[in-house]
């Protein structure tokens, strides 16, 4: 299998924050931000979004002279045996945030040996999961999570995927014509949610962005109830600006 040769949205802004936060750690003492400018050739302006979003993630911490130290977060995550737990419980946290910040359940899924799994997710009581009445591994024509997996390989490596895994018909919106398939996630920008409008069951509705750097294909999701639909794009939207953070977790 081979990937599209593209990097995703939130992957640049990944890496400005791994440079950010090689520049803290190289500093015991702590670091200022002007320092931090001068190591990385950030702007100001996009230094202070990212110092930003380092403390809320607790990647960085702020000193009361102004310096920055090296967070409990980054911590955790660089303790040897502890990293799985550490990296299970940081990604439990962000995803619960990002639940409640969305209204709508969330998940990280992984295209992992040819097949679609999904790691974590969070829900809830006002924030329904999916029903999968149908294996996701088997379906990812129809939902927003396959499409978007799918959109991340080649040609061949869709070609394969539905070798195994025919397009049933799920739903009457469900694509099953397999050259309209591959020209709708052609034409799919890599900066712009994938949507699933009903195709995978009647009643809901999911948005879905890519997390991939390097050679690993994943995307975060997010779905609703259809009587929620009018915020779905909103939501994807919130889910696109927000999944940096998941994906430093995952890279750190």
């Amino acid at each position: 299998m081979a990937l599209k040769p593209e990097p995703t949205a939130p992957f640049h802004s990944v890496q400005y924050a791994l440079r950010v936060l090689e520049t803290i750690s190289r500093h015991a003492g702590g670091v200022t931000d002007a320092q931090i400018a001068r190591e990385t050739g950030l702007p100001p302006g996009q230094l202070a979004h990212m110092l930003s979003m380092l403390r809320r993630e607790g990647y960085a911490e702020q000193l009361t002279d102004g310096a920055y130290i090296v967070g409990a977060s980054l911590l955790l995550l660089g303790s040897g045996g502890d990293r799985d737990r550490a990296l299970r419980d940081k990604l439990q946290v962000t995803l619960d945030q990002l639940r409640d910040s969305v209204g709508a359940a969330v998940y990280i899924s992984r295209y992992i040996d040819g097949e679609v799994k999904i790691l974590h997710y969070a829900d809830g009581p006002l924030a329904p999961k999916v029903n999968e009445w149908a294996e996701f591994h088997r379906t990812a024509h129809a939902s927003a999570i396959g499409k978007c997996l799918l959109a991340q390989l080649d040609h061949d490596g869709r070609k394969d995927h539905l070798s195994r895994h025919k397009t049933a018909r799920l739903t009457s919106r469900t694509i099953t014509n397999e050259k309209v398939l591959f020209h709708k996630l052609d034409s799919q920008p890599p900066t712009v949610p994938v949507l699933d409008l009903q195709e995978y069951a009647v009643g809901t509705v999911c948005a879905a962005v890519p997390i991939t750097a390097g050679a690993t294909v994943g995307c975060l999701a997010l779905s609703m109830p259809l009587e929620h639909a009018h915020r779905l794009r909103q939501a994807a939207d919130t889910l696109n600006r927000k999944a940096a953070p998941v994906l430093l977790s995952l890279a750190i």
